[in-house]
């Protein structure tokens, strides 16, 4: 767990930068919600206190990069006891939950309050780091769509009949990849960088704390069956949520397959489930579903995806052969 929060400091700090006190306050609100889920549901089970595994410390921190910057802390309050109370301990705790914690609790206040959550996007960025033409050129796309993501706004370019007046003729995947790989103002939290959450997950690949199958696995057929479609692959690889799930959401231990062939499979699944939703729903995400449908689906794969064995198992004869050759 101290890995995984490492991992994502650098990526929170910069995101406080960029989106100051707002950011903060949804920060602080969603894992204030989680640590008192967490603790109610304890003394209610009357457990040993589970706080200091760390475990609902990262649901709040990965749940509150998942969050927009200027939602109202309220809602990421909500959000965190959720993530723990409905996520994690109705399950039974750690190691039984069925979903990624920090993902139920982002998808319940999701569906509850959409209004909040699309004025809850940043519109403007007010700091010299990104207050530069590049970044009021592709500003004006992102008003359009009220405010929303660079996600949003090339989901608009790519299906033109569907698609509000005003968005800037020749606008490409393109002038997205340097504000969304060092400063992107706009999106969730922890959308602020892509360049810091390939490091982090590349950390976490490095100290062997996650499985480098499924995030290579997630964006890579994602990437594929993007370019696939005639959309453009590095743009949809870098913006959106796809790397924060990818690297620190689709690796988590207890919602993942256990063995190498069933993390392929799931991994695959993911990126065929994103894409889907990214083509044809109205949600120009995908990312937090896929996992969560995902997710549903390990049990399966667990049970038909199975590791090869090490030896193969004993007939009735070698039993009698095992039992005779045991000194008395």
């Amino acid at each position: 767990m101290l890995q995984v929060i490492f991992a994502l400091t650098p990526l929170t700090i910069f995101s406080l930068v960029i989106h100051g006190l707002a950011a903060l306050s949804v920060l602080v609100s969603c894992i204030g919600g989680a640590l008192l889920g967490e603790l109610i549901m304890v003394r209610a089970r009357r457990r040993q206190l589970t706080l200091d595994d760390f475990s609902a410390l990262l649901t709040g921190l990965l749940l509150a990069l998942t969050m927009p910057p200027l939602l109202p802390w309220w809602i990421a309050l909500v959000a965190g006891l959720v993530a723990t109370i409905l996520g994690k301990q109705m399950f039974g705790g750690i190691g039984h939950n069925m979903f990624n914690p920090a993902l139920v609790g982002r998808a319940v206040v999701f569906v509850s309050w959409p209004g909040y959550f699309a004025a809850g996007y940043a519109k403007s960025a007010a700091i010299s780091l990104t207050n530069t033409a590049p970044y009021k050129s592709i500003q004006g796309a992102v008003d359009v769509v009220n405010g929303a993501t660079p996600l949003a706004a090339m989901k608009l370019v790519y299906n033109p009949a569907g698609s509000v007046t005003g968005i800037p003729q020749g606008l490409f995947g393109s002038n997205y990849y340097r504000p969304l790989l060092l400063a992107n103002p706009w999106g969730c939290i922890g959308e602020v960088s892509a360049l810091l959450l390939i490091l982090g997950g590349i950390y976490l690949i490095a100290t062997r704390v996650i499985d480098w199958r499924i995030p290579v696995g997630y964006i890579g057929s994602l990437a594929v069956l993007t370019a696939f479609t005639g959309r453009d692959p590095l743009f949809f690889t870098l913006a959106g949520g796809l790397l924060i799930g990818a690297f620190f959401m689709a690796t988590d231990y207890t919602t993942s397959p256990m063995s190498r062939r069933g993390k392929l499979v799931y991994a695959f699944g993911l990126g065929v489930t994103t894409w889907l939703l990214r083509l044809s729903s109205n949600n120009p995400e995908g990312v937090m579903f896929s996992i969560l449908f995902m997710n549903a689906l390990v049990p399966l794969i667990d049970r038909y995806v199975l590791p090869q064995p090490f030896s193969k198992p004993l007939t009735a004869e070698g039993d009698k052969e095992a039992e005779e050759a045991i000194p008395a």
